[in-house]
């Protein structure tokens, strides 16, 4: 086989499932919801354990990753998703299924992280912005896999059978992953002292605080909207049923696909021809936020700007091979992982928030409507706040900053 698929196609494959679990509750939220007579921010708890874990392992995880190396960490963890998985396949009640749930989301922590690692060490850094972009497409897959599809599938297996099915592909995922080949010669030894004081480093750069807010509340905010809270908001405020919702995601899910497998295909021709990857990112996470602004305002046009949601979104992978090119390859694993780590703070956050505000704005009279309005529209000004810094950041930080020790 060709040495670009035996590296790529194990690794789009483990990050397939990953977006899939992830994505799977806010299809099966009704069931959740009737089977286990929970609140709206008890189930945003329960879904958000997912994310808790992925971004609690975030930066070990980096270490391991720049230490190990990607196929080894990232199958032995696959194996953890497959046990979560079986183990929420068969739980009775919110706590062993919030478990379950946290035990797929550090399945799955390093399946994006340990796929932009090893494309690192395989191939040369043009070409890191494109296969970023088209790992993050077999992503897109997965997530256009948890929502139409899923709906229909529902019926058949039920929840419980569809998780058992995922745990099953779980385990042939860490096993195609543990086939890829060994690349020899590419691990930089450093104690973990050494290591340490580089991800400390990392996180005192200048340049790494210019990201992280955006990823935190825009990329985490997608995060939350995709993984749940889109299905309510549709039922609730548009007035949709559950398979309508769930072709609205559709759709959001397509779209960001197609973005994805656009920016795999013409990031390098575009930056070629003068329009370089930040300022791709830069205009798609500010389409975006207005699109969010017009879904808050309901006027209309829920289709195409569902759709425009996850076609704008698509950018914000673009974000990871940025900010490593601020430093050094061989921290490539912790820088990525600290970003992660960025994005999914937020994305518990606000998988949870949302809930909680729903529900106290709720008690305080409000109709689940204006509930969810009122919570949605404070997600999109935070959103714009941390785009306006993103904006800002630009003129504090030199293209040239290059180095761990840039502030």
């Amino acid at each position: 086989m060709n040495p670009w698929l035996r590296i790529f196609l194990p690794f789009a494959a483990g990050y397939y499932l990953s977006y899939l679990l992830r994505n799977v509750n806010a299809v099966i939220a009704p069931e959740l919801t009737r089977e286990l007579g929970v609140s709206a921010a008890s189930l945003g708890l329960l879904t958000s354990a997912y994310l808790l874990a992925f971004g609690a392992f975030q930066l070990p995880l980096g270490i391991l990753l720049d230490r190990y190396g990607p196929r080894r960490v990232e199958a032995a963890l696959l194996l953890v998703a497959a046990a979560g998985s079986a183990l929420f396949a068969v739980g009775g009640g919110l706590e062993e299924l919030a478990v379950a749930r946290a035990l797929i989301g550090l399945g799955v922590s390093a399946c994006l992280m340990a796929s932009f690692k090893a494309f690192s060490m395989w191939f040369p850094p043009e070409r890191q912005a494109s296969l970023n972009a088209a790992v993050m497409a077999a992503g897109g897959l997965g997530a256009l896999t948890a929502t139409t599809p899923l709906a229909w599938a529902l019926p058949v297996a039920g929840w419980r059978g569809i998780f058992m099915v995922l745990a099953l592909l779980a385990v042939a995922a860490a096993a195609g992953i543990f086939s890829t080949p060994e690349k020899p010669g590419t691990a930089k030894r450093e104690t973990l002292g050494e290591q340490l004081r580089a991800l400390g480093g990392i996180f005192r750069s200048r340049v790494f605080w210019r990201f992280a807010p955006q990823a935190a509340l825009t990329t985490g905010g997608f995060i939350a909207l995709q993984g749940l809270w889109a299905v309510p908001w549709l039922i609730e405020v548009n007035g949709y049923s559950r398979d309508s919702a769930a072709f609205h995601l559709l759709l959001a899910s397509g779209a960001m696909l197609t973005g994805f497998v656009l920016l795999a295909t013409m990031v390098t021709r575009v930056a070629k021809a003068g329009v370089p990857p930040q300022r791709i990112l830069a205009g798609g996470i500010g389409t975006g936020i207005a699109v969010m602004a017009l879904i808050v305002a309901d006027v209309g046009m829920t289709h195409a700007l569902w759709f425009a949601m996850g076609l704008v979104f698509s950018v914000s992978n673009l974000a990871y091979a940025l900010l490593c090119s601020h430093f050094p390859g061989h921290l490539s694993g912790r820088v990525n992982t600290a970003l992660n780590l960025a994005a999914f703070v937020g994305a518990f956050g606000l998988q949870w928030g949302i809930g909680v505000a729903a529900d106290v704005l709720k008690t305080a009279g409000l109709s689940p409507v204006e509930a969810y309005r009122w919570t949605f529209g404070a997600l999109c000004a935070a959103q714009a706040a941390a785009w306006g810094w993103f904006m800002f950041g630009a003129r504090a930080v030199s293209p040239s900053a290059g180095t761990i020790t840039a502030r």
